[in-house]
């Protein structure tokens, strides 16, 4: 299944590429809940491979599950899901005729709407895809999707196509520094994604197998259609929600062929009110491991810091890191370093890592009792404010980028830096516990009705629709499950 919720709009692009280039140094994503262990360097000790797994498949898999694990927030424990999970994978093995063959099901702590497979029987489903479904032959279609692409070996591909890419990746940083493209992200995307082919594969082949275990073969057509819906909802945009990604066949034809392969399959399960009784209660919404956003501000409990963007910019956590945009010719990453405590902050500055800096414009300062250190770098079309502080032993980053330099630019950056403190329990009690929580439809309820159990939330009532797959005007079954959104 493909990303569905973290769609970037075009005009996005280009600064995601000059600050992903102007953070090149070793990022450590310890600050945004990354599990003791598993950072994207964790040294996996040799394994047998599983029963039924082939061996170069197993070691590639064991080499880059911690990687994906910390990339995606770590892992979110959640016993009831995980039992219907693996309730799932088992008959969709027996139904692949692999019974004794070990999959490992992974939650992971985002609400990125995603799945995918490593080789050596490694599947992932984010707490947003899990939270998007409504019934277990939706999931049920999502996993056996996955489990496709591992038994047709294109996890396999897929990993051989990204390192060849990386090491292109690596070489065009090098050489093109802050100036590299924007087809590199392009081509980073779709080497790292499945080929159209091997998705549409995947979908016939899941779709089978899913109605071979008993589920109903609907359910993927269905699901991708709301999918796409989610998307729409997301970003705003209805011709990037429908072919997100150009590696990637677009939704509408992808759900006419999988709508055609399912009306030759008999009808199978799709069980609502059991599926719903897993993932009540689940965190929703950014990981609390990744910190608040509120407003301007955001807020990370477990380190207790915090800090605030200036007005314009859009906040949001993503993967290693907090980033923010202003319209289309400002954004602010920030996010943290490992850096050796006997380097000095403007000596790390003038390390290497910023392409473009003007090594004159480098200062150092106390703000807030903490040392801090700012720097001027420029490329061809951008202009960046850089400064690093130290925090508790730890060395954080912001990094500003532009498309033109201002008095202005220079006072919002200076002003997030100084806005960088320790938190308040003024600030802790700010931050609400967002969840999913599953409500029984009452005689006289409708659509709308229920609707209202999310009005206080920003577009809550427009959420509640998709999350149901209702629409206004649809009737709801008295006895009948839905999913809030509840804040507490």
């Amino acid at each position: 299944m493909t990303r569905g919720a973290s769609i970037a709009r075009f005009w996005r692009v280009p600064l995601a590429i000059a600050l992903t280039l102007m953070a090149a140094g070793c990022t450590d994503t310890s600050l945004f809940g990354s599990p003791t262990g598993a950072g994207p360097n964790a040294q996996t000790s040799p394994v047998d491979p599983p029963t039924g797994q082939d061996a170069v498949d197993a070691a590639l898999g064991a080499r880059e599950n911690p990687r994906i694990i910390a990339t995606y927030g770590g892992i979110y424990s959640d016993r009831p899901a995980e039992i219907m999970l693996a309730h799932i994978v088992g008959r969709l093995l027996t139904a692949y005729g692999q019974p004794n063959t070990q999959f490992t099901v992974t939650i992971l702590d985002t609400a990125d709407v995603n799945a995918f497979a490593l080789p050596g029987g490694y599947i992932y489903v984010t707490r947003g895809m899990l939270e998007l479904a409504n019934d277990t032959g939706e999931i049920a279609a999502v996993l056996a999707h996955e489990i496709a692409h591992v038994v047709l070996h294109h996890a396999r591909l897929r990993a051989n196509k990204a390192r060849q890419d990386e090491l292109v990746d690596k070489v065009m940083t090098g050489v093109l520094g802050a100036n590299a493209s924007q087809e590199a992200l392009k081509s980073r995307m779709a080497m790292a994604a499945f080929s159209q082919q091997q998705e549409l594969q995947a979908d016939q082949t899941g779709i089978t197998f899913a109605s071979k275990a008993g589920y109903d073969p609907a359910a993927a057509a269905r699901f991708l259609a709301l999918m796409g819906r989610f998307a729409k909802f997301s970003v705003g945009d209805a011709d990037q929600a429908n072919d997100f990604l150009a590696s990637h066949p677009s939704t509408p034809d992808r759900i006419q062929k999988a709508t055609a392969l399912a009306q030759t399959l008999p009808a199978g399960e799709h069980d609502h009110k059991g599926y719903l009784a897993a993932i009540d209660g689940m965190s929703f919404g950014a990981s609390s491991q990744q910190g608040a956003i509120i407003g301007q501000r955001y807020i990370q409990p477990a380190l207790k810091f915090t800090f605030a963007v200036p007005d314009g910019y859009k906040l949001q956590t993503t993967q290693g890191a907090v980033v923010g945009v202003a319209g289309d010719s400002e954004a602010v990453r920030f996010d943290s370093a490992e850096v050796p405590q006997s380097m000095s902050l403007t000596d790390y500055l003038k390390s290497g890592w910023i392409a473009g800096l003007d090594n004159a414009s480098v200062k150092a300062a106390t703000i807030n009792g903490m040392d801090t250190a700012s720097g001027v770098a420029r490329t061809d079309k951008w202009s960046f404010r850089v400064s690093v502080l130290r925090f508790d032993g730890q060395v954080v980053r912001f990094i500003f980028a532009a498309r033109s330099d201002s008095p202005r630019f220079e006072q919002g950056a200076a002003a997030t830096l100084a806005s960088f403190r320790a938190t308040t329990a003024a600030d802790l009690a700010q931050i609400r516990k967002v969840s999913v929580k599953v409500i029984t439809a009452r005689p006289g309820d409708t659509a709308a009705s229920l609707a209202l159990h999310m009005a206080s939330m920003s577009r809550g009532i427009d959420l509640f629709y998709v999350l149901n797959d209702l629409l206004p005007g649809d009737a709801v079954t008295p006895g009948n499950t839905y999913k809030i959104v509840t804040v507490e």
